[in-house]
């Protein structure tokens, strides 16, 4: 084949892969942009469940709930409907217009950024899909998110109406499901935009073989542990644990306290029993830092690894970090700031997590 022959066919090929490289930017700056928004959403939905705000709204408007109340008969009407679950029966009976209009703007809010975040997420989908600038391998992981988000919007209902009727708060079953799927999601979006950094655009660079990837299952089981601590935090914060027991690194008197598992069946005890559930999440954190401790000193004794020693050490700073605000937190008996900064911080983490294991999936140097 002659020179001139290579060129012409080389051009377009090179055009061809501009053009993915392009798209696939602009695909990644739109979900890092929804991960931000996810971001605010954790922060939100701490701040309303440490107000006590998430029974305020007793409805289910996807559409027509986007409008608050615009007159004090409309106010008037939301309160007494607040007025008829337990919260307010057993909780907060006699609560002031004022006071209600309180909780009830935290949860009205919470809800507009859900809203805010699947129109957000759909439309650009639309119209990336329609210009044709998805690959197709890529289409079904963005619908896949799409999906995702229209879950959590059930879930989150889900929540909501188990306080509705014989208990005064959520299910914390249900709240730590919540919890979870919202910081799968972030791990998921985020994941995908540090991938298509990292992906080769020419086809036949991505088929080639790669080399030895040793800490690729090391960063999926850091990943697993961090989502069980996330459900394990959940559970802590439906059940109000954090109230309890507040003292470290001793737990009512003892490292090892007394009467885990005095409800049966045993299974129960960790999800309904304080002391268990809050004792577990302790143990976990220290399951997890010791477990990124490791990490970073193998990463170090592994001389092909030499790439993935700043993820390792970030990994353990969010971490640790992360653990000294969940001490923090216990032990000035779950101030507002302190546990909000607690549940927002955990997204540092994931980035960090998510991180390490781009990083060990793609030996390569990162290029963006």
């Amino acid at each position: 084949m002659s020179d001139t022959t290579a060129a012409s066919l080389g051009a377009p090929m090179d055009d061809a892969n501009a053009r993915i490289a392009a798209d696939r930017r602009a695909i990644r700056l739109w979900l890092y942009a929804i991960c931000v928004l996810i971001f605010a959403m954790i922060v939100v939905g701490g701040a309303t469940r440490l107000t006590d705000s998430g029974l305020s709204i007793t409805e289910w408007k996807p559409i027509h709930g986007v409008i608050p109340p615009l007159s004090v008969a409309e106010w008037e009407e939301e309160l007494e409907k607040y007025r008829q679950i337990p919260e307010y029966q057993l909780i907060n009976k006699g609560m002031s217009l004022d006071e209600f209009k309180f909780i009830f703007w935290w949860e009205w809010g919470h809800r507009l950024l859900g809203r805010v975040i699947g129109v957000a997420f759909f439309v650009p989908l639309v119209w990336f899909w329609w210009r044709g600038r998805i690959e197709k391998w890529l289409l079904p992981w963005l619908v896949g998110g799409f999906v995702l988000g229209g879950m959590q919007g059930v879930v989150g209902w889900w929540m909501v109406v188990s306080g509705l009727a014989e208990r005064v708060d959520v299910s914390q079953y249900r709240l730590a499901t919540h919890l979870t799927l919202a910081c799968l999601i972030f791990i998921y979006l985020f994941a995908l935009a540090r991938y298509l950094a990292q992906v080769p655009v020419d086809r036949e660079a991505a088929a080639r073989p790669q080399g030895a990837r040793p800490f690729v299952g090391t960063a999926k089981l850091l990943l697993a542990l961090l989502v069980l601590q996330i459900f394990l935090g959940g559970l802590v914060a439906g059940l109000k644990a954090g109230l309890s027991f507040n003292t470290w690194p001793l737990m009512d008197g003892a490292l090892i306290p007394s009467g885990l598992w005095l409800m049966t069946p045993a299974w129960i005890n960790h999800f309904e029993n304080v002391l268990t559930v809050q004792f577990q999440h302790r143990l976990t954190a220290y399951l997890i830092v010791g477990f990124a401790l490791w990490a970073m000193w193998a990463v170090y004794r592994c001389e092909t690894a030499r790439h993935l020693r700043g993820a390792a050490h970030a990994v353990l700073v969010v971490l640790l970090v992360q653990m000294v605000i969940g001490i923090a937190t216990l032990l000035g008996h779950v101030p507002f700031w302190l546990a909000l900064t607690h549940q927002g911080f955990i997204v540092a983490v994931m980035i960090a997590a998510v991180e390490f294991w781009v990083r060990a999936r793609f030996s390569e140097a990162l290029r963006t």
